[in-house]
């Protein structure tokens, strides 16, 4: 009977409309929920065929789906807070429960956000007030990532920075310019050498020093010619004072190239010069050291000039160790640690989790998401790689809801809800008048 049908069809509206209404309280209630993806709700209609030509018609009714638009992003607003991270654009951040990490017998669930305002707990695992826990890869020693799957979670962790952390940084490479009195090489001089220390750091932290030594070579006989040689020593103090490195060095005299190297011979009977680069390679206790002096008609390394001996500029890498100052993320998602020394060191990397199909993954609580067949599967990216965009560090994404439009259609919602109502009050006055004809 279509009075009958009209009546379940009013009900479905009531149900469909109420469905909606629950989608809108939810926007409405999140709209400054960091990182909130608002609900939708699609109506379809519901169509039953009756008999072909019968004069009469069957209400279906209508359905609704409510599903969550996760490709949609919110404002990002920034924060005071080093580690509040957002993503720009696509991509999200992987994460997993703090409560998992005290699971055995399998690697973390991997679950994913947009934003995040993290902060160190007890242990320096950085995570939310919500108990979401941010993973990275690990860095290597050097602070290079190593080459990791992408299309697993194999190798993320948790991130964790411990505050009292310290860290030294082994000095690697010397650049060495200092001018030597060209006047030291002439005939009369008193062939004195001339000494230079310059302070390095070991493996541990330790302040070393290579003792360096420049010796001249004065003409054979009275009235000969400037030599333009001098013999360059250098030892380690970390090995006693050993001796690590002994070379000739010869100097132009030319007009076009007067007072840089002209030549270096290594003494002790190895190739360590490299006349392409300029550089020695030496090994201190602590494992191999480079020391620039300039190439071949370099005026920026080792010169010989005029009558003084003088550093003109003399650079080292590496610091003592210093204590942890503060840890920030940059746009790539690299973790770096920065300590009072003035060392920075890459301790993590941060990737961005991508699948094909956004609005597939099944939400979870605290603005979070996983994986479902719909979704497909999902492909680690270096933050700004493929389609997806940058992180941003002191920045939260905003929540999706735009109030505004959600009062709107909460003003539409109420209107077709009520006009469902009429449908079923009507339908019972039309069937109370049908009782009525027997009385």
């Amino acid at each position: 009977m279509s009075i009958s049908s009209s009546l379940s069809a009013g009900v479905a509206g009531l149900s469909a409309n109420a469905t909606r209404l629950a989608t809108i309280a939810d926007n409405i209630q999140n709209s400054s929920t960091s990182g909130y993806k608002r609900a939708s709700v699609d109506f379809q209609s519901f169509v039953i065929d009756g008999s072909a030509n019968s004069g009469s018609y069957t209400a279906g009714g209508v359905t609704a789906t409510a599903t969550r638009i996760i490709d949609e992003r919110g404002p990002i607003e920034s924060t005071g807070n080093a580690l509040d991270i957002a993503v720009t654009g696509r991509g999200m951040l992987p994460v997993t429960t703090a409560a998992a990490l005290g699971e055995t017998g399998g690697s973390d669930p991997l679950m994913m956000t947009t934003t995040g305002s993290f902060d160190t707990d007890e242990d320096g695992v950085l995570r939310t007030s919500s108990g979401l826990v941010l993973l990275g890869w690990p860095a290597d020693s050097d602070g290079s990532i190593p080459t990791l799957p992408r299309d697993t979670a194999t190798g993320l962790e948790p991130v964790v920075v411990n505050v009292n952390q310290t860290a030294g940084d082994p000095t690697t490479t010397v650049n060495l310019g200092v001018n030597l009195p060209a006047t030291a090489t002439s005939d009369g001089a008193t062939g004195d050498a001339l000494p230079l220390s310059i302070e390095y750091f070991g493996n541990l932290g330790t302040s070393e020093t290579l003792e360096i030594t420049f010796t001249p070579t004065l003409p054979a006989l009275a009235g000969d010619p400037d030599t333009n040689t001098w013999t360059m020593s250098i030892a380690d103090s970390a090995q006693g004072g050993a001796l690590i490195g002994s070379y000739e060095l010869e100097f132009d005299d030319s007009r076009a190239d007067g007072g840089t190297l002209s030549n270096v011979t290594d003494l002790s009977g190895g190739t360590s010069y490299d006349a392409a680069t300029g550089e020695l390679s030496l090994t201190v206790a602590g494992g191999p050291i480079t020391v620039v002096v300039g190439r071949l008609g370099d005026q920026n390394g080792l010169t010989q000039l005029s009558d003084s001996f003088s550093p003109t500029s003399i650079t080292s890498d590496g610091s003592p160790v210093g204590n942890l100052t503060s840890v920030e993320i940059d746009e790539g998602g690299y973790v770096t640690a920065t300590y009072d020394t003035g060392f920075t060191r890459t301790i993590y990397q941060v990737p961005l989790v991508d699948v094909p199909n956004l609005n597939g993954l099944t939400s979870l609580n605290n603005q979070t998401y996983q994986v479902s067949q719909d979704s497909g599967s999902f492909f680690l990216w270096d933050a700004g790689d493929g389609p997806t965009a940058n992180i941003a560090g002191y920045a939260l994404e905003g929540s999706a809801t735009d109030v505004a439009s959600e009062l709107t259609a909460l003003i539409q919602t109420q209107r077709a809800y009520s006009s469902n109502a009429k449908i079923i009050q009507t339908v019972d006055e039309m069937l109370q008048e049908t009782t009525n004809i027997k009385r």
